[in-house]
């Protein structure tokens, strides 16, 4: 779980899936004791701290200190065997009705990825893998249970260094990291504000990123700084761990641009099929899905969101076979990689036109000033819906809204070209590390509709603006 969660998402989540003992701190209880009545199930808290202090559940809770459980009778802690397809862990994401929902993951399903994940990228003890995403995110899987595979060591990124970019940079050489795993944000932020051109990285070899997309302009810097290092492109929702993976060539540097998805990993097959469930052809778009040992079980406590995610392979009529439709649409490369285009939810009709956000996004990055930028699209009764960007500009640089407005016009069709242009010094984050569209949304629409924009958004809307 994260443990900087406000204390209600974290009581929703224990009692949803029935947490019966827990692992936590004194501070993190504390905040949890107002919602005691709706986790009667916790019969045991173990405080992980070498000095805890005092504590009262209030409700029969067994509270436990770390240390003393050396001393206990290790059989009577031992649970009873079971299978590979038994839950092994839940991962909660965010759920479009504004409660979390939680990802049952089995002990094959995680298998599988590891085991992929060990030999694709030769994991041997003489690796030092980071472990830079929190452990409440999918990600850190590969960093812990890669590293106890292959009796490699896994190093926690510290979160003191994680908060500043200029550390991080250091730690990374300093810690001779062999493989790295994160979200590009956390690269791009590397990047920008950590010099990372101080150090030569001679002990890392593999560089893994999935979660987002990797804006290009950026990618490219970082390829060309770390020419030793291999590149990968990772994608595969929570549901599916890592499902197919792109190697990026260090020979093409200069025309990375669009980089695919790829092809599909070790015993597991991607494939996407059109609005009739046709399986697409080289150069079609269609909504990719996933079957394999790598799928979730499903959503816990939720069989309708699980019937709607895991449906019958429109493919297989031999036998019932379960798939997951991913929601993300692709296309189908003449050379068997999938291009990633973007999210059922993120494609939004204005004026009657289908537009995807990313295509905007991809057109602002490049745009020399600007360093990020998110589209939104805000409901609008009238024409469907608006588009807003929020773009932050490279530190110095300044560009107005007419400027960005211009640049797309010349890129884009009309339709697609925002109406808005929201500057900000920086962008929200989750606590995975992505750019936080929820939040970033919220925050505009909340502005626009009090008439003016929040004097922290920094701001828009007349075409002098400037961003500097």
């Amino acid at each position: 779980m994260d443990p900087n969660a406000p204390p209600r998402r974290a009581a929703f989540i224990l009692s949803d899936c029935a947490v019966t003992g827990l692992v936590s701190t004194t501070r993190a209880i504390v905040g949890l004791r107002e919602f005691a009545t709706e986790l009667k199930q916790v019969n045991t808290v173990i405080l992980a701290e070498e000095q805890p202090g005092f504590l009262s559940w209030g409700l029969g809770a067994r509270i436990h200190h770390w240390g003393a459980l050396a001393h206990a009778d290790s059989k009577r802690l031992l649970a009873a065997p079971g299978v590979e397809s038994d839950p092994a862990y839940l991962l909660y994401t965010s759920g479009s009705t504004g409660k979390p929902k939680g990802v049952i993951i089995s002990h094959r399903n995680a298998i599988t990825f590891v085991e992929w994940g060990a030999a694709t990228f030769a994991v041997s003890p003489e690796d030092r893998l980071s472990n830079h995403a929190p452990l409440h995110f999918d990600l850190s899987v590969f960093d812990i249970y890669a590293a106890l595979r292959c009796g490699a060591c896994v190093v926690m990124v510290p979160e003191e260094v994680t908060l500043f970019p200029i550390e991080l940079a250091g730690w990374i050489d300093a810690e001779r990291i062999t493989i790295w795993y994160s979200v590009p944000s956390a690269l791009v932020r590397l990047l920008l504000h950590g010099q990372p051109e101080r150090f030569g990285y001679q002990a890392l070899r593999c560089l893994l990123f999935a979660g987002e997309v990797f804006p290009a302009k950026h990618l490219q810097k970082l390829i060309a700084m770390l020419p030793h290092v291999a590149f990968y492109n990772l994608y595969g929702p929570t549901e599916t761990n890592v499902c197919s993976f792109y190697r990026i060539p260090q020979t093409s540097v200069e025309t990375v641009s669009d980089i695919p998805i790829g092809q599909a990993c070790a015993n597991t097959e991607v494939f996407a099929v059109n609005e009739e469930d046709r399986l697409i052809r080289p150069g079609e778009v269609g909504e990719l899905l996933v079957r394999g040992p790598s799928v979730m079980l499903g959503y816990w406590g939720l069989p309708e969101k699980t019937a709607q995610a895991m449906v019958t392979n429109p493919l297989q009529f031999a036998y019932h076979e379960r798939v997951y439709r991913t929601g993300d649409y692709v296309r189908l490369r003449h050379d068997g990689h999938y291009d990633f285009l973007g999210r059922k939810d993120h494609m939004v009709k204005s004026r009657g036109y289908r537009i995807e956000l990313g295509e905007i996004e991809v057109t602002l990055y490049q745009h020399a000033k600007v360093r990020e930028a998110v589209a939104l699209a805000l409901p609008d009764e009238e024409i469907g819906a608006r588009l807003v960007a929020v773009v932050v500009c490279y530190q110095d640089q300044e560009v107005s809204s007419k400027d960005l407005g211009e640049f797309c016009r010349s890129r884009l069709p009309n339709y697609m070209v925002p109406e808005e242009f929201v500057f900000r010094d920086e962008l929200p984050q989750t606590s995975t590390g992505k750019t936080d569209r929820l939040a970033l949304r919220d925050e505009v629409q909340r502005s626009r509709a009090g008439g003016q924009l929040d004097t922290e958004l920094v701001t828009h809307v007349p075409s002098e603006h400037v961003c500097g």
